[in-house]
C-alpha cells in the first residue's frame, strides 16, 4: 500500500474532521455507482479500495499508535521513535547504522529530517542543510522540519552560499589547512636552500 496520506491527499497533521471529509469527497468521486456500464469501472473499483485501505490504515494508526508496514516503504510517524531517541541520547552513531538500514526507495520526509539532524549535530551542515531542504519538499505541511529548514538557512547567511562546511572537508579549507600548507611550503623551500617564510 501507498502511503495513506498521500493517497487521502492529506497532511500527516490534518485532524481527523479533515481526514474523514477527504474520505468521503474521494468515495464520492469514485464510488462503483459512478462507473456502472463504464470502461473505467475496474481502475474505479481498485481505486475505491486503495481508500478505503488507506482510511482504515490512518485510523488504526492514530487509534493504536502503530502505523502498518509492508515492503512498499510506507513508514508511519512512529516507525523512527527510536532513532529520535538515540539522538536526543547523543548515540549518533546507532542513530546512523538504523537510518542506514533503511532501503534508498523507502526513505520518507521523516528519514531525511532524521538524517539532517545526525548531520547537524556532527557538523556536518552543508549536507544537514540537504537533507532537511529533502524533508521539507516532501512534507511541506510539517512545522518540525519546516522549523529545521529554517533554521539552518538563516545560520547558513544566504542559503548554501554561506559559511558551511561539510564535516569530511571535501574541497574545504580553513585556516588551519592553509597555515599547514605554507609551512610544508616553507620546509620544501628551506630544504632547497630557499625561504619562503622570513622568521628575522
Amino acid at each position: 500500500m501507498n502511503d495513506p496520506y498521500v493517497v487521502l491527499g492529506v497532511s500527516r497533521n490534518a485532524s481527523d474532521d479533515e481526514i474523514k471529509k477527504a474520505y468521503r469527497e474521494l468515495a464520492r468521486k469514485y464510488h462503483p455507482d459512478h462507473y456502472a456500464d463504464n470502461p473505467l469501472s475496474d481502475l474505479a473499483a481498485d481505486k475505491m479500495k486503495e481508500i478505503n485501505e488507506a482510511y482504515d490504515a490512518i485510523m488504526k494508526e492514530r487509534v493504536t499508535g502503530q502505523s502498518q508496514r509492508n515492503g512498499t516503504g510506507y513508514r508511519g510517524p512512529n516507525e523512527f521513535a527510536d532513532v529520535r531517541q538515540m539522538i536526543n541520547l547523543g548515540q549518533l552513531d546507532k542513530a546512523q547504522v538504523v537510518l542506514d538500514g533503511v532501503p534508498v526507495d523507502s526513505r520518507s520526509a521523516e528519514w531525511y529530517y532524521l538524517s539532517g539532524m545526525v548531520q547537524y549535530r556532527r557538523g556536518y551542515f552543508d549536507s544537514a542543510f540537504a537533507s532537511f531542504s529533502t524533508a521539507t519538499r516532501m512534507d511541506p505541511s510539517n512545522p518540525e522540519y519546516a522549523e529545521a529548514f529554517n533554521r539552518i538557512r538563516r545560520q547558513s547567511s544566504g542559503g548554501m552560499n554561506g559559511p558551511f562546511r561539510t564535516g569530511n572537508n571535501m574541497g574545504g579549507s580553513d585556516a588551519c589547512d592553509c597555515c599547514s600548507s605554507l609551512i610544508c611550503a616553507d620546509c620544501c623551500c628551506e630544504m632547497m636552500g630557499g625561504d619562503l617564510i622570513r622568521c628575522c
